[in-house]
């Protein structure tokens, strides 16, 4: 059985791996809310991924080539943009839609709280991803564009769910709670946030669907635990006194 401190460690490298193999180069690794054994089971949850051959699988394949037409566009642009998990930087695009600065200076507890949902909801993913181990859609397409730099870890990192697509849509759901009144602008980015995935050529449709399940169990699952529920209350008050969010666009 691994142990609380133990489990956090371990899924601070397994859900940034998950979520893209993206490194937290010179800084700090978060830690999330739950250890490992108090994630949701995503073996338990979630159905196998759609079968070779079928309608399914097809859908998801007819929607990477056909989006494969948009690189170079705007859309691809923002694919790139959301590869982006920790920092002002992966956040500037929820702040937009929640209308209020999200950064280290102007919410701490909230910039802090963001990182920590990436490792809890992407670390929810882990079981199926092993247990299913499904090929991502680049591979074998070696001259199909995709929106990052292939890399090795490509080819073994399952592509389903996705656990950067969860981790997204826990985002949403959070600001979501902290800013009501903004539920559709959040919402419409969370979504937009997990397609960049299939946009950007590294999942399938379906790797996204699984994800954004995860992330509302674990974001449920999230509210009985102490520590993210006092998190919660802060962020709010941060929320209520940071000054409208820039850069936003017309």
């Amino acid at each position: 059985m691994i142990g609380s401190k133990a489990g956090r460690i371990a899924l601070v490298g397994a859900a940034i791996a998950v979520c893209g193999g993206l490194a937290l180069a010179q800084q700090a690794r978060p830690t999330g809310y739950l250890t490992a054994e108090q994630l949701p089971d995503s073996v338990a949850i979630l159905s196998a991924p759609p079968a070779d051959g079928s309608e399914a699988a097809k859908a998801d394949r007819a929607a990477f080539e056909a989006s494969r037409s948009l690189a170079g566009s705007p859309r691809w642009a923002q694919a790139i943009e959301d590869v982006e998990l920790f920092g002002p930087k992966a956040h500037r695009s929820f702040a937009c839609a929640a209308g209020k600065a999200i950064t280290p200076e102007a919410t701490p507890v909230l910039s802090r709280m963001l990182g920590k949902l990436v490792i809890d909801a992407g670390g929810s993913t882990n079981k199926a991803k092993a247990k299913y181990s499904r090929t991502r859609p680049l591979i074998g397409h070696d001259d199909a564009p995709i929106c990052v730099p292939r890399e090795e870890w490509m080819k073994t990192n399952g592509s389903y769910p996705s656990g950067h697509a969860a981790a997204g849509w826990a985002w949403g759901l959070v600001l979501t709670e902290l800013v009501p009144e903004r539920a559709t602008q959040i919402t419409l980015r969370a979504r937009e946030f997990g397609d960049s995935r299939w946009i950007c050529g590294v999942h399938f449709p379906s790797d996204v669907e699984a994800g954004r399940i995860m992330a509302a169990a674990t974001v449920a699952r999230l509210h009985a635990e102490p520590g993210f529920v006092a998190d919660l209350a802060t962020a709010k008050a941060e929320l209520a006194k940071a000054p409208p969010a820039e850069g936003c666009g017309v």
